[in-house]
């Protein structure tokens, strides 16, 4: 390994967010799997939660995609969303999710600086009854036009740089890692990199 290239895991890694999770559900499209990776990869998330209780599960997600993100993040695959979510709550203090309802707030009225997950729904349905009944609560992307619905990869893409933005203004990329040392060996190790200097 160069030493630009040790560099660079050591930099990634002082970036990567605790606290800060997405869980997709039923999303079947290969393309927008890939394209969630990317976008967790880019704004430091680590922790992917791929939930599927209607298609089999993937063995090889994301690579479809020349630019796969797929060996970067820690991916976690379920097929039941009990366990699933009550896996995302020991992550987070706060789980909402991406539905037009009653009672859903803006996604710039959200507090994306404290321990939250994020929940995307598949493509048709969005995300199904059980799976809000864990959830906090409910968030929309305001929008001005006659579609009221955006790709789910676009709208992963638009809440997690709300997040980065958010959590850039409070200081959590100041380049102290944010996840336990142990958890950053680990990772860096399955990069090919011995240990973070930290």
């Amino acid at each position: 390994m160069t030493p630009e290239r040790a560099n660079r895991i050591k930099e990634v890694l002082k970036h990567r967010q605790s606290g800060l999770v997405v869980v997709m559900e039923n999303v079947h499209d290969p393309h927008n799997i890939s394209a969630v990776m990317r976008t967790c990869d880019a704004v430091g998330v680590q922790d992917l939660f791929i939930l599927n209780t209607t298609i089999p599960l993937h063995d090889k997600y994301g690579k479809n995609s020349s630019a796969s993100a797929l060996g970067w993040l820690t991916i976690h695959q379920y097929t039941d969303t009990a366990t699933c979510m009550n896996a995302v709550k020991a992550y987070c203090d706060k789980v909402y999710a991406t539905h037009l309802g009653v009672t859903s707030s803006s996604l710039y009225e959200l507090d994306l600086t404290e321990r939250v997950g994020l929940v995307f729904g598949n493509e048709r349905e969005g995300v199904t009854k059980e799976c809000l009944s864990y959830c906090d609560g409910n968030f929309i992307i305001p929008q001005v036009g006659m579609v009221r619905s955006l790709n789910i990869s676009v709208a992963c893409a638009i809440t997690l740089y709300e997040a980065f933005r958010q959590r850039q203004n409070a200081g959590l990329y100041d380049g102290v890692p944010k996840l336990p040392k142990d958890q950053r060996d680990n990772l860096a190790k399955g990069w090919g990199l011995i240990e973070t200097d930290e």
